[in-house]
């Protein structure tokens, strides 16, 4: 595989000459958790997995509609069977040919237990190969998103992962690792030179790729650099092109300085608040015998001592809207109603603890990622301040990504944040992974405080196989503000992304927050 690599960059080099040879440096907080493109639901990850293994369709930059990769057309042949035609001539970087058996094999290994990425195959009854270059998908319902869904589900070679003993994705609960989780065997533009985790991540151009890219970069590095001040200061002299998060402080300055440009854009992510419901007793907090989290007037007073528009204000320095809904503005569900936050009130949330018997309030585990969202750990040490002022003691502990995700999936934080993108722009996808009782298929893959109600789950579940689009929409609404009056999470704000990069650079914002590897430019 290293000398296959090594000719076809060398080949590429040739082709290109040294005066067309252009590399891309960037930086963000955090590394990517694998490589393992079906174990951890990551959205940096998904991101930069994009760049080497491609899925089925993918989501145009400029319209956001899915459009053909890996397949070039589609038909639904019954309301429960869609056939996909798969793209010839298609070579992975090891040389080997993309066929339906690897479409096969990929789709199924999304939907194995220790996969994260069930909630995108959610629906899929079987797929089944008709012929080398063909594929029909069944749902076990009418499914209106399933291409939406595939836009995540990436293909990897069944060859290469059966040769490779990869046949399971990487369970991100222990620290088991295959051999995917290192390395790389995609389709796509860009193939994996070199991954020192949380150091360095080089990818080099694919010289075979099938596609005609409108980039002009044969090589990129991105190094994670969890200070916010040493990022700007990269971008400043010039060590790195492009920050994918620059601080809410420093951009100002970077707006003012002429070698630099800003965009920005509302991504399709909230951030919020999720609480363990689940347990009887909570660790570590100074209640016995029973857990405060349980009793929702506990949960809206948590809610309501939260002054949001100061934190966007002088926290998030306008790089937040403060939300009451669990999805943003783009997302298929959503309506003003839905997104009025309960009022920021702590005389209220006060007489609601003293209701629900917890009149001193309590102390509770609390927490948070320090490298993940925008100023995620001053949020939540905002937060903290102000839960003290109702006598909540919250008892903030902050972890980098890559171990904090992990520990919340095993259940061990009490409060904890997280953010939520919505690729499928449908709230179905949300309302699935963070609301509906956890079971099989990716329903509740985080609803990581193990909220649960009935009425939620048949919403869900008609959701899912509703075909009147007006309806399903409706139903969708409904979901939505039931999750409000339960107060099953506490939503903060949908987060504003700016991208600080040279002058020199172009890209294309996206709603998802990722770069598309095939538009980049560096003039």
């Amino acid at each position: 595989m290293k000398l296959h690599l090594t000719a076809v960059v060398a080949a590429f080099a040739l082709t290109v000459g040294a005066a067309g040879a252009k590399t891309f440096k960037w930086t963000s907080a955090s590394d990517i958790p694998t490589w393992d493109i079906h174990s951890q639901n990551n959205a940096l990850a998904n991101g930069i997995h994009a760049a080497v293994y491609e899925s089925l369709v993918y989501y145009n930059s400029k319209t956001f509609k899915p459009e053909p990769v890996l397949a070039t057309s589609w038909q639904q042949v019954t309301p429960t069977q869609l056939r996909m035609n798969l793209r010839k001539g298609v070579k992975f970087h090891d040389g080997s040919e993309f066929t339906s058996a690897d479409a096969v094999f990929s789709l199924e290994r999304a939907m194995a237990k220790s996969s994260n990425f069930g909630v995108y195959a959610q629906g899929i009854d079987r797929v089944v190969a008709v012929d080398g270059h063909t594929i029909d998908i069944f749902t076990k319902d009418p499914n209106p998103v399933l291409l939406n869904q595939l836009t995540e589900l990436r293909m990897m070679s069944k060859a290469w992962a059966e040769k490779n003993r990869s046949t399971e994705p990487k369970d991100i609960k222990t620290q088991d690792e295959n051999f995917a989780h290192r390395n790389a065997n995609g389709t796509g533009p860009f193939m994996l030179k070199e991954w020192q985790p949380d150091q360095k991540l080089v990818l080099a151009r694919n010289a075979n790729w099938w596609g005609k890219a409108e980039t002009n970069v044969t090589e990129v590095v991105y190094t994670p650099v969890k200070n916010v001040a040493t990022r700007t200061a990269a971008l400043l002299s010039g060590e790195v092109d492009f920050v994918l998060d620059p601080s809410p402080q420093d951009l100002p300055r970077l707006r003012q300085n002429g070698n630099l440009k800003v965009l920005d854009g509302v991504e399709n992510r909230t951030i919020f608040f999720g609480m363990d419901q689940f347990r009887d007793e909570l660790p570590g907090s100074n209640i016995k015998g029973k857990n405060p989290l349980k009793d929702q007037r506990v949960r809206k007073a948590l809610y309501q001592a939260i002054d949001m528009n100061t934190i966007a204000r002088v926290t998030l320095r306008g790089l937040g809207q403060p939300t009451g809904a669990l999805v943003a503005p783009q997302v298929n569900g959503w309506t003003e109603a839905v997104h009025q936050r309960f009022p920021y009130d702590v005389a209220a949330a006060q007489k609601l603890l003293a209701d629900a018997g917890y009149r001193d309030g309590f102390e509770v585990d609390f927490a948070c990622p320090n490298n993940r969202y925008i100023s995620d750990e001053a949020i939540c040490q905002a937060v903290a301040a102000m839960w003290s002022r109702i006598g909540v003691k919250a008892k903030l502990r902050t972890l980098p990504l890559v171990t904090y995700f992990p520990m919340i999936q095993r259940h061990e934080a009490s409060i904890y944040m997280l953010g939520w993108g919505v690729p499928t722009f449908d709230a179905l996808y949300s309302l699935q992974s963070l609301v509906r009782s956890v079971g099989a298929g990716g329903d509740g893959n985080y609803n990581v405080g193990r909220y649960s109600n009935p009425q939620m789950d048949a919403l869900v579940e008609r959701t899912k196989k509703e075909t009147d689009l007006k309806l399903r929409t409706s139903l969708l609404t409904q979901a939505l503000q039931l999750q409000n009056e339960d107060v099953a999470h506490i939503p903060l704000h949908n987060q504003v992304i700016p991208w600080a990069m040279k002058k020199n650079v172009d890209v294309v914002h996206r709603a998802d927050n990722r770069l598309d590897w095939r538009l980049i430019k560096v003039n």
